[in-house]
């Protein structure tokens, strides 16, 4: 009787199962069947005011009722198509109608039913329907004399009061349900959303770590390669030094993996020191990086990585130089451009400064050269 659920997170996974086995199926069939033990007050009433051919249309009328009910109960009535709906609900009123001049007063217990699946398919929008049916349920059996007998005087009291009752009890019943179940569809956007961003942090942390070890790799292998056609004893400490290297890429990758890193700006500027001298570049670095703020320190360090990462691979540079403050660090070349082509992973670069508040700026420089920019707030600052 209410409508399906969407995806769930892990945590709620067994909440919504449940959900829709009560919601779909036989199950929901099965409950709505149990609501219809009330039509007895119906049926005797119709047992006790006809005879014959009116007892016999009394009853078939009772049972086209509850086939009716059961077809528009015993699945999700809020998201069950319109026009279908509105046929069966149609269904509904008219055979109430047609049932009162045999069950009497009594028929009136037919619109807690009809005030049940109104509530279902409008929610709060129901409130007219359930007011006229309860005014209905006092007014007409007032307007009819022969109506009032002990039996009815029973119904009169008791019905008007149960359909707002049950208008309530349903409303307040599925306002709980749709509640958990937004709140188990929120978790699982929670959890889709932080997957996506798992991922993406280790796309980016992936590019960012193999982008630079390989690039490093690269130029002391052809350095070693070229040291080894003229001394290869020179070649051996290179050779090492790739080795090495790759061990470390392959603890970085598993690092990243696994959410830890291990990167800081004194790190950074020591390895591209060798990076840059086996290019054949000239580097201007600091010694010290004690003027940085310390919180700003690793994430500077992969500012610096990715800036020496593009100035090997792309600006075809013979110089650059670093420049370091509390909260900024600069790298700037002579070369043609060290962001050049889609994969220079500045867009993730800008995503990890931005994320600290902070802005990236990269461009050309006059008369040639390139600059890459990083700077933040300094740490304290509102």
């Amino acid at each position: 009787m209410e409508p399906d659920a969407g995806p769930a997170s892990p945590a709620d996974a067994e909440w919504l199962a449940s959900h829709r086995k009560w919601t779909r199926g036989w199950r929901s069939l099965a409950f709505s069947a149990v609501l219809l033990v009330y039509l007895v007050y119906v049926v005797s009433a119709v047992s006790q005011f006809s005879r014959g051919a009116g007892a016999v249309a009394g009853y078939a009328m009772l049972a086209a009722f509850a086939a009716a009910w059961l077809a528009i109960a015993g699945s999700p009535v809020s998201a069950a198509r319109p026009g279908r709906f509105w046929a069966l609900y149609g269904i509904l009123v008219a055979l109430f109608v047609a049932e009162l001049p045999f069950a009497r007063i009594a028929t009136f217990v037919l619109c807690v039913y009809i005030t049940i699946v109104t509530v279902l398919r409008l929610g709060v929008r129901a409130a007219p329907v359930v007011v006229a049916l309860a005014l209905a349920a006092i007014l007409i059996p007032v307007a009819i004399p022969s109506w009032h007998d002990s039996l009815a005087a029973t119904f009169a009291a008791v019905t008007p009061v149960a359909i707002p009752v049950a208008a309530l009890a349903t409303y307040g019943s599925g306002q709980v349900v749709n509640s958990y179940r937004a709140l188990a569809e929120a978790r699982a956007e929670l959890a889709r959303l932080a997957a996506e961003n798992e991922r993406f942090r280790i796309a980016r942390d992936l590019h960012d770590l193999l982008g630079h070890s390989l690039t490093t790799i690269t130029v002391k292998a052809g350095l070693a390669r070229r040291l080894g056609e003229a001394d290869p004893a020179l070649a051996l400490p290179e050779i090492a030094a790739v080795e090495a290297l790759a061990r470390r890429s392959l603890a970085d990758v598993r690092a990243a993996v696994a959410n830890y890193r291990d990167v800081t700006l004194a790190g950074e500027l020591a390895t591209g020191r060798e990076l840059l001298r086996a290019a054949g570049i000239a580097a201007d670095l600091p010694r010290a990086v004690d003027m940085v703020d310390p919180a700003h320190q690793e994430l500077f360090g992969w500012v610096v990585r990715e800036g020496f990462t593009n100035i090997v691979r792309h600006a075809h540079a013979s110089s650059c130089a670093v420049r370091l403050a509390a909260s900024s660090v600069e790298i700037v070349d002579d070369g043609i451009g060290g962001a050049a082509g889609p994969g220079s992973g500045l867009a993730g670069l800008r995503e990890r400064v931005a994320a600290a508040g902070g802005v990236v700026e990269a461009g050309p420089l006059e008369p040639a050269g390139w600059r890459l920019r990083a700077s933040l707030a300094p740490a304290g600052a509102a």
